[in-house]
């Protein structure tokens, strides 16, 4: 860059050169490089004044033009509320309570955040929180409930959804099917939506137009009311359930390997067995995999009935109410 030092005819030319040289050299070194070599190019080609009406000229274009809207800007342009998009987005903030166990958990997160992507596209993933309950204590806990007593885990997890409340999450995920017996209790206590994975499934089997399905899961979830009545009153569903003994050994596995990240192929051999068994005693139509460690054991091509992952299917409702896509499935 040259110095203009003293008033001359052609000081005003040399000024305007000297602002631009520095002008576009500031942006090669904050940003790009690329606006920097088109204006050599152009300063090669023109006098100063020509290139200073040709400057002014596309900044005055790119000024007016309007950049393409992305999916994820047109979700966020729409908004209800009235305020401006910087303030409030209408994406809504899913609050996640994991950690019962953490191995499922992990595939919520995973699943989310892949469906969020293909729907939006490009970068875009989803707005999640996450309170991950410390799984060792709460199992302990978990075997008094199963002495009757309730109101350790009840604690528990109204302080994980409170959390979360107070974090900024919008509604409530409860990443297992047992701990979904707590739904209205968040619900009502802490005021917050809470998308139940029952009624998920319950939704996604009615699409199906299946009548009857197998429900595997904890002990609790096969033997207790808050999942099967749910299945049959609100659905309109037969929900087959395995023998005592199926019972048993079905909820050792979750609880010893399962949640410990252990697959071993006997134990999918025998989930396989019993699956099929009630099949053919029963006409079964579908099975429920009703715990959120199964789905690492089973999958659908082990199996000739279809096969609900309630794990893939509660992160498929969440995604969708969290787009304002859906409305279905928040507890009631």
């Amino acid at each position: 860059m040259r110095s203009c030092l003293m008033w001359s005819p052609g000081l005003m030319p040399c000024l305007i050169e000297d602002i631009l040289d520095k002008y576009y050299i500031n942006i090669s070194c904050r940003r790009n490089r690329t606006p920097f070599f088109v204006y050599r190019i152009m300063k090669k080609l023109l006098s100063t004044q020509a290139l200073l009406v040709a400057l002014i000229m596309g900044f005055v274009l790119s000024s007016t033009m309007v950049p393409p809207v992305s999916a994820a800007e047109k979700l966020n342009s729409s908004n209800p509320s009235g305020e401006t998009s910087s303030s409030v987005s209408p994406i809504k903030t899913i609050g996640i309570i994991g950690g019962v166990s953490w191995v499922s958990s992990l595939e919520y997160y995973r699943l989310m955040n892949q469906m969020v992507r293909d729907k939006l596209g490009g970068l875009n993933s989803a707005q999640i929180l996450m309170y991950s309950i410390e799984f060792g204590e709460f199992s302990k806990q978990e075997r008094l409930a199963g002495q009757g007593d309730w109101r350790p885990l009840r604690k528990i997890m109204l302080d994980a959804a409170q959390r979360l409340k107070n974090g900024g999450a919008d509604f409530i995920v409860i990443a297992s099917n047992t701990m979904n017996s707590s739904a209205e209790d968040i619900q009502d206590k802490v005021k917050i939506p809470v998308l139940h994975i029952a009624d998920a499934t319950g939704q996604k089997i009615k699409e199906k137009g299946l009548k009857s399905v197998i429900l595997l899961g904890t002990k609790y979830t096969m033997e207790s009311n808050f999942y099967r009545d749910r299945l049959e009153k609100k659905y309109g569903l037969k929900v087959i359930l395995p023998n005592q003994a199926d019972r048993d050994y079905i909820n050792t596995v979750i609880f010893d390997e399962l949640c410990a990240e252990k697959i071993y192929q006997a134990s999918k051999e025998h989930f396989i067995e019993i699956i099929n068994r009630l099949v053919k005693e029963s006409a079964a139509e579908g099975v429920i995999l009703g715990c959120t460690e199964i789905p690492l054991l089973i999958k659908q091509e082990d199996v000739r009935v279809p096969v609900f992952d309630t794990t893939a299917i509660h992160a498929e409702a969440a995604v969708a109410y969290s787009l304002g896509q859906s409305s279905e499935h928040h507890d009631k």
